[in-house]
């Protein structure tokens, strides 16, 4: 692990639930009423994961910025 995940948002794909935003509000904010991360690179934390498992259509990726394995969805 490189010590640090990349987080990315599909944003064709969400559909503005704000659950992220309300799981992990210091890494996402709602913008034009998409999820936008706050920061392209974050130490790893549990919220980031929680908030991409929690996702109803899956628009969260995370994933190691070294080898691209995906952290989550789960």
């Amino acid at each position: 692990m490189s010590g640090q995940w990349r987080v990315s948002v599909d944003r064709d794909r969400c559909i503005g639930s704000g659950l992220c935003a309300g799981t992990a509000p210091e890494h996402f904010q709602l913008v034009d009423k998409k999820s936008t991360p706050l920061h392209e690179l974050v130490e790893p934390d549990e919220a980031v994961s929680d908030a991409a498992d929690c996702c109803p259509v899956e628009a969260i990726l995370v994933t190691d910025p070294i080898t691209g394995t995906t952290i989550a969805p789960a």
